[in-house]
Order: C-alpha cells, then sequence, then structure tokens
C-alpha cells in the first residue's frame, strides 16, 4: 500500500492509498474554496446521559446531485471534485460539512472507488483489503488527536438509509466521548466478568458457533452470525475469532480472509429479496474499543450490519417502541434471516 497525504484548496486533508506503489498523486485543487466555516458544538443531554451533536451547517450539504456532478468521482474533462486526481484506488478526505470539527472530534469521507455505479460488493479482494487498510491508518491517526475518545468506521448505503451521494463511500467519525451504545456494551461486559469470570463478547461467539442455527458463513479467522436478538429484519454480525480490541490488531491472516467473507456476506444481502429487487439499503458499523478504555484488551473488535428492509418493498420504521423507548419489535425471526442468508449464497 502506498499512502499519499496533501490538501484542499481550503486546507482539509486529503489522503490518497494506492495498490501500487510507483503512483504519483500531485494533482492541485484548482477550486477557489473558502476555508471551512463550522457551528459544530456537542450538547450534554442531563436526562439520558448521552451527548447530541448539533451542526447547523450541514443543512447546506450537497444534496442527491446528478451523477455528472458528484463531488466524490475524480476531477476530469474540466470538471473539479473533492477528489483532484484523475482517477484514484481509496481516497479520504475531511468532510466539508462535519458533524463534528474541530474541538469536538472529526469526520471524514472514504471513497471506496473511483466508479461512480459501483458498490462495495463489486470491488475485487484486493480494493476490499485496500479499503481496511485506510480504514486501519485512519484509526490510528485519528486515535492520536487531542480529546478523541473513540473511532467509528461505517457506511451508510442506499436512498432508504438518508444516503445523499449515490458514490460508493462511508465515513469515519472521531467522537470526543465514548458513544452511548458502546457505553452499554462496556457495562454489559463488565458485569458479565463480574458475574462469570469469562468475557462476554467471547461467550457470544462461542454460543453463536455451538449453536449454529444462526451462522451465516464460517472462516478459519471470521465468523459471520445473525445474533440470537437481532434488532433489525437482517442484521449479522463479523467477528474475528481471535479477540481484539480494534482495527490496528488484527494479524495478516484475519487481514487476508476478511474481504472473502465480507464481500460474501454483502453479496447475500443484495439477493435477500429476490432477482429484479432493488439493491439492499444498509448501515455497516464497526466497532471498535474506545480509545482511553481502562481494559481495552477485553473489548472484541466486530462489524455490524443490517438493513430497514423488512420485505421487497417494505421497510422497517422506527416508531412508537422503538424510537419513543428504544425497545425494539423485529418481524422477522433471527433464524429465519440466517436461513435465507444461506439460501442465498454466491455462485
Amino acid at each position: 500500500m502506498k499512502k499519499t497525504a496533501t490538501r484542499l484548496a481550503d486546507g482539509r486533508e486529503l489522503i490518497y492509498y494506492d495498490t501500487a506503489d510507483d503512483v504519483v498523486r500531485d494533482a492541485p485543487d484548482h477550486r477557489p474554496l473558502d476555508p471551512v466555516a463550522t457551528a459544530a458544538e456537542i450538547r450534554h443531554d442531563r436526562l439520558l446521559g448521552d451527548s447530541v451533536a448539533v451542526a447547523s451547517h450541514r443543512q447546506a450539504r450537497t444534496y442527491h446531485p446528478p451523477a455528472d456532478e458528484c463531488p466524490l468521482c475524480p476531477s476530469r474533462d474540466g470538471r473539479h471534485s473533492e477528489i483532484p486526481a484523475a482517477d484514484y484506488d481509496v481516497a479520504v478526505f475531511e468532510n466539508r460539512f462535519p458533524s463534528l470539527a474541530g474541538d469536538h472530534g472529526r469526520c471524514e469521507v472514504v471513497c471506496f472507488t473511483s466508479d461512480h455505479d459501483a458498490s462495495f460488493a463489486d470491488l475485487t479482494e484486493e480494493r476490499a483489503a485496500l479499503v481496511l487498510e485506510a480504514w486501519t491508518d485512519r484509526t490510528a491517526e485519528l486515535s492520536q488527536l487531542p480529546g478523541v475518545q473513540q473511532v467509528f468506521c461505517f457506511e451508510n448505503r442506499g436512498a432508504e438509509i438518508g444516503v445523499t451521494l449515490g458514490h460508493p463511500h462511508g465515513q469515519i467519525y472521531a467522537y470526543p466521548f465514548t458513544t452511548p451504545r458502546t457505553e452499554r456494551m462496556l457495562a454489559s461486559l463488565a458485569a458479565h466478568r463480574r458475574a462469570t469470570g469469562r468475557n462476554l463478547f467471547d461467550d457470544v461467539l462461542a454460543d453463536e458457533l455451538a449453536d449454529g442455527r444462526r451462522i451465516v458463513l464460517e472462516g478459519e479467522h471470521w465468523a459471520a452470525f445473525v445474533p440470537y436478538a437481532a434488532h433489525w429484519p437482517y442484521e449479522v454480525h463479523l467477528y474475528p475469532k481471535r479477540r481484539v480490541p480494534d482495527l490496528l490488531a488484527l494479524d495478516g491472516a484475519a487481514r487476508t480472509e476478511f474481504p472473502q467473507l465480507y464481500l460474501e456476506v454483502l453479496r447475500r444481502f443484495d439477493r435477500i429479496f429476490g432477482p429484479g429487487a432493488a439493491p439492499t439499503p444498509y448501515i455497516s458499523a464497526w466497532h471498535q474499543a474506545p480509545v482511553h478504555a481502562a481494559d481495552r484488551s477485553q473489548f472484541a473488535l466486530h462489524l455490524e450490519l443490517f438493513t430497514i428492509r423488512r420485505t421487497s418493498g417494505k421497510l422497517k420504521f422506527l416508531a412508537g417502541s422503538e424510537s419513543g423507548m428504544n425497545v425494539f419489535i423485529n418481524d422477522v425471526p433471527p433464524e429465519a434471516a440466517a436461513d435465507r442468508l444461506r439460501e442465498v449464497a454466491s455462485e
């Protein structure tokens, strides 16, 4: 992997990640951009004990542009985008409309490919491995920033999810706090250890492997399963079999196998609802140990992938129970979801 860091016209950082070592990335950004001005702030909810990012400047962000005006495509034929190069493998840059900025964290955009019409599932194993290296490198860099407590790599895919740019991309948030979902995991982890002396993540994975009914895919170094208490209609968790706290701690064997399993799971997601169905909308979320957790070695890196589509043409809306009380109601039994994901294996 070759990494090349540069700056955009308004001072934001841009990093190219290339498979070839001889690629030169020196194309300048010719756009007449003003410096980025944000109004991001973090507000604490005293009743719930969590934090809310308030970012009014995001109202002006690019919204569903036509393909020939996509800001994530390469700069070609006289049209300048967020990426000055005429082509690229993987590119990461600071978000122009960040939810978190300055003392309140950082937001980055990860472009998986220069091909506007592709998706992550279309990537080769080599390109998916390069994305994994980019996620890992950014996790390492962002973890060193003052005040950053947690690094979150994720992908939103599909208009139903709320994606405003159709180009295949993800994001990375560097939070100035530990997120509420992770705090709940840490609390459960500590309680389980006090009660049993064992690691909760290890027990969850061992139980799923022993049961077998919800296993979707299993390799030598990774296992993909629908969790026993899945919140979403189709939800898959992907765990390395050797517990590690973050992406940086993955060994070479796990890095090599990950693209194979992950790409297969994504391709199966697009087959869930049958031939002719629109691409499945999903959220793919990496869960890593907080940067300054007391005992990071007890946390287990894992990826959670889920869709809000419950059947063809129908979405799972977060209504009264889910949004009002955070009590999920799942219309698809996890065992049935796992059966379906096994049925639609790639040929």
